[in-house]
C-alpha cells in the first residue's frame, strides 16, 4: 500500500514538473478580434505541437501592427505578426527587430470601396473619407504611401479616420460616413460577412509585397532560438492543415479559442463566413503566391522593394535594406516537417 502510494505521488510530481516545463509563449496578434485566420495556432494547439515542443501559446490582441511591434520592442510580448513597415520605421531608431518567417507571403492590404460605390479607381478618393480598424494600424501607412504613389498629399487630399472592425465597418459604409477602406483580407472578409458587399480598387503597385511575418528582437532570436522555431514551426503546421481542410480547421479554432465562434447564426451560417474568412487569408498563405519555395521563407528581394516603395512615398525617411529586416537563419530548422503528412492528417481529420 505505501509503495503504491509513493508510485502515485511520484506519477503526480512528474506530471507536474512536465506542466511546469511548458514555456507560455506571448503571441501579439494585431488586431481586435481574433478571427479564423488564427486557425493555425489552435490546430497547432490541439493537436500537441506546441506542448510537445514544451510551449503554450498564448494571443494577445492588439489595435494594429505598430502596437504589436512596440510590445515587442518594450518585450511585453515575446513575439508578434505584424505588416512589416512598422518594423522598417523603427529599426532606424536603434531597435532590434527582425522578421524571421513571413506568415503572409503575399500582401493582405489594399483599398476597397462598397461595390455600388462611384468611386473607381485611387484618382476617385480625394476629398474622401478612408475608413482604417485603428489608427495602430498598418492601413494607415498603406493609404498614406498609396495616396502619394497616386500624387495626392495625404495630410490634406485624404482624410483617414477609425472606422472600427466588421460590423462596425459594415454599418459605416452603409451609412456614408466613411467612403473607403484601407483593412485587409480578413477585416474585408468580415465586413462582408456583416451585410456590405465590397470591391478591391487596383493596386498592382503594392500587390507583389510581403504583408506580416513573426518578429521577434534579435536577442530573442539568440537566446531562445528553439523557442522561436517550435512557434514558427507550430504555426506552419497549423497552415498546411488549414488550407487542406478548412471545415475541419474552423471546428478545431471553435474549440481552442471558442470567443471566436459567432453568436446570432445557425451553425451553417457561421461555418460559412469563418471559412470565407480563412480562405482569405490561405490565399496570403500560399507558397506559390510568391514562388516562395519552403514554409515562412523571407524573400529578401521582395522585402527591398517594398522598403524602396516605402522610402520614394515618404513612409521611410531612409533606406532600410531588405537584411535589416529579415533572417532566414531558422527557416531550415523550422521546415523539419513532411507537409504531405499534415495534408493526410487534415484530409482525414473527423474531429
Amino acid at each position: 500500500m505505501k509503495r503504491t502510494i509513493i508510485l502515485a505521488s511520484a506519477i503526480l510530481l512528474a506530471g507536474v514538473a512536465g506542466a511546469a516545463a511548458q514555456t507560455t509563449v506571448r503571441v501579439a496578434w494585431c488586431a481586435r478580434t481574433v478571427s479564423s485566420a488564427a486557425a493555425p495556432y489552435a490546430i497547432a494547439t490541439k493537436m500537441g505541437w506546441f506542448k510537445d515542443a514544451g510551449i503554450k501559446v498564448e494571443l494577445i490582441p492588439m489595435p494594429g501592427s505598430t502596437d504589436c511591434v512596440k510590445a515587442v520592442a518594450t518585450k511585453d510580448v515575446g513575439y508578434g505578426v505584424p505588416s512589416i513597415e512598422p518594423v522598417a520605421i523603427i529599426r532606424p531608431q536603434g531597435v532590434k527587430i527582425k522578421n524571421f518567417y513571413t506568415a503572409y507571403q503575399a500582401n493582405i492590404y489594399g483599398i476597397a470601396v462598397p461595390d455600388d460605390s462611384p468611386i473607381k479607381t485611387f484618382a476617385d478618393l480625394k476629398g474622401k473619407k478612408i475608413g482604417v480598424t485603428s489608427m495602430a494600424s498598418a492601413g494607415v501607412i498603406v493609404a498614406r504611401a498609396l495616396a502619394t504613389a497616386n500624387g495626392f498629399n495625404p495630410d490634406k487630399d485624404v482624410s483617414i479616420v477609425v472606422a472600427g472592425e466588421a460590423a462596425q465597418t459594415a454599418a459605416l459604409l452603409r451609412s456614408h460616413q466613411v467612403d473607403a477602406l484601407s483593412q485587409f483580407d480578413t477585416q474585408y472578409a468580415l465586413t462582408e460577412n456583416a451585410g456590405a458587399k465590397l470591391r478591391l480598387l487596383d493596386t498592382k503597385d503594392i500587390a507583389r509585397f510581403p504583408s506580416n511575418g513573426f518578429i521577434a528582437l534579435e536577442e530573442t532570436l539568440t537566446n531562445k532560438r528553439a523557442e522561436a522555431v517550435a512557434l514558427a514551426q507550430g504555426y506552419a503546421k497549423g497552415t498546411v492543415f488549414a488550407i487542406a481542410n478548412p471545415e475541419a480547421a474552423i471546428r478545431i479554432l471553435w474549440e481552442v479559442f471558442p470567443q471566436t465562434k459567432a453568436t446570432g447564426k445557425t451553425e451553417a451560417d457561421a461555418m460559412r463566413d469563418d471559412v470565407k474568412t480563412l480562405e482569405a487569408r490561405a490565399k496570403s498563405w500560399r507558397l506559390e503566391s510568391v514562388g516562395a519555395k519552403k514554409w515562412g521563407e523571407n524573400l529578401v528581394e521582395n522585402y527591398d522593394a517594398y522598403a524602396d516603395f516605402l522610402l520614394k512615398n515618404g513612409v521611410l525617411k531612409e533606406k532600410v535594406p531588405g537584411t535589416d529586416l529579415v533572417t532566414n537563419e531558422l527557416i531550415d530548422d523550422i521546415n523539419k516537417f513532411d507537409p504531405a503528412e499534415i495534408e493526410k492528417l487534415a484530409k482525414g481529420w473527423k474531429g
